[in-house]
């Protein structure tokens, strides 16, 4: 299968995440202790592992096995899901794309069913900045 270098490279848990020490050591520690936030926004400069760290969070929220250190495991069934993308618990949502009020309508209406296969349903959505204004608002 054919996977770009950027998504073949990713790193799979807060160890492997270069820089961000400061975000990396509180994310983990939040899922070390299970006291991770409902939500979070992360911000800076393009490449600066803003998806990678939802992603990794994300899998630590829903890993069957979660390190000691509060590191996904990567092993299990849905790690190995959330990390090739095909989880349908976990919804990346392009919103630069997705911009308009229509589209966060709908997805306010999929926010209230339950997850189906994963412990927690996780919505990462990118570009935040590209919504319209009445869907911001």
């Amino acid at each position: 299968m054919h996977q770009t270098l950027y998504l073949k490279y990713r790193p799979q848990n807060f160890d492997e995440v270069e820089g961000q020490h400061h975000v990396k050591s509180t994310l983990r520690n939040a899922a070390k202790l299970g006291k991770i936030s409902h939500a979070y926004m992360f911000f800076g400069p393009r490449g600066t592992g803003k998806t990678t760290m939802a992603r990794i969070v994300a899998k630590a929220l829903n890993c069957s096995a979660l390190l000691p250190d509060g590191n996904p495991c990567n092993i299990c069934p849905t790690c190995m899901e959330i990390s090739d993308g095909s989880l349908v618990d976990v919804i990346e949502i392009d919103a630069a794309s997705n911009r308009g009020i229509d589209e966060i309508r709908a997805l306010k209406e999929r926010i209230h069913y339950a997850p189906t296969i994963a412990k927690t349903k996780v919505y990462i959505i990118v570009e935040v900045h590209m919504l319209s204004k009445d869907a911001a608002n």
